[in-house]
């Protein structure tokens, strides 16, 4: 008879699996706290006081946690205004957004017509131009048009689809079964009631994967509002940032305070529909057929 002997305990396969799982734990916390150290730093400042700022060595825990740095924030600016005007822009954008590229995407992925995949094509190879070599073409046909000071051209740009939109979600929609939209045209549909009842109620999570993109981008737009908006009072919150940053002397808790209420939508926006946020971004998370 053989004799067999146990194996170690370090050569088994459930200790390689707990070594794995341990280094991989310990990365993730290594590198979760590198990107939550500034936001952690953001925050310790809103709250302290200007002294215990500029104090050396730096403190990563206030002394005295000074809340009201928050509320004297934003009472040094009209960032009622302000706020109202990105929420605006931010929810009417996300709006246009999300009806536009849906039945764009859905045309490309359920529509059959000559020269479909080429138009696809074309419509993808625009994501190769960089923002930069259109922006000055863009500023003079607004200005051409009278749009300069307005929030047209922050807007209407939303209402023309975009790129990468389109793809998400035409993928998504690739992954729906034909025969709901054959069964949808034997009832007599047509294809504006069969992107409204059929498409739109099952692409919900990449609907809300483009809803969360353009919000945040509209909602962190600088670039956009510095170009096109002069009159102060239709300001946004970031135009409102670099405002109060411009001046002669920077107050910081009130800058890192307001820094941390102009995030603040945008965190919770992710945290409440990450799930959705997660599932859309996964091209073949679509219904097979």
């Amino acid at each position: 008879m053989r004799s067999t002997t146990a194996p170690k305990f370090h050569e088994t396969k459930k200790f390689k699996e707990n070594v794995r799982l341990t280094i991989v734990t310990l990365l993730l916390i290594a590198g979760s706290t590198l990107i939550l150290l500034p936001l952690w730093w953001m925050i310790s400042t809103s709250l302290k006081s200007p002294a215990e700022i500029a104090q050396y060595p730096p403190t990563f825990i206030p002394k005295e946690f000074n809340f009201s740095n928050y509320i004297e924030a934003w009472q040094t600016a009209p960032f009622t205004r302000w706020a109202l005007n990105t929420l605006f822009l931010a929810v009417v954008g996300t709006i246009g957004s999300v009806l536009v590229n849906s039945l764009v995407a859905y045309a490309f992925a359920k529509i059959k017509f000559k020269g479909r995949n080429t138009i696809f094509v074309l419509v993808l190879s625009t994501m190769l131009i960089p923002g930069f070599v259109t922006m000055v073409p863009q500023y003079i046909l607004f200005s051409k048009l009278g749009w300069i000071d307005t929030y047209l051209p922050l807007l209407v740009p939303a209402f023309l689809g975009s790129a990468f939109f389109i793809f998400l979600l035409r993928q998504f929609m690739m992954g729906i079964p034909n025969e709901l939209i054959e069964a949808a045209v034997l009832d007599g549909a047509g294809h504006l009631q069969i992107w409204w009842n059929i498409m739109i109620p099952l692409t919900k999570p990449a609907l809300i994967t483009v809803a969360i993109f353009s919000f945040n981008g509209a909602w962190n737009d600088l670039l956009g509002p510095l170009l096109y908006i002069n009159d102060e009072s239709k300001y946004t919150l970031q135009i409102g940032l670099q405002t109060c940053k411009g001046t002669v002397q920077t107050q910081w808790h009130y800058l890192m305070a307001m820094s941390v209420t102009v995030l603040l939508p945008v965190i919770l926006l992710f945290f409440f529909f990450q799930r959705y946020f997660i599932e859309g971004s996964n091209l073949s998370s679509g219904t097979k057929g």
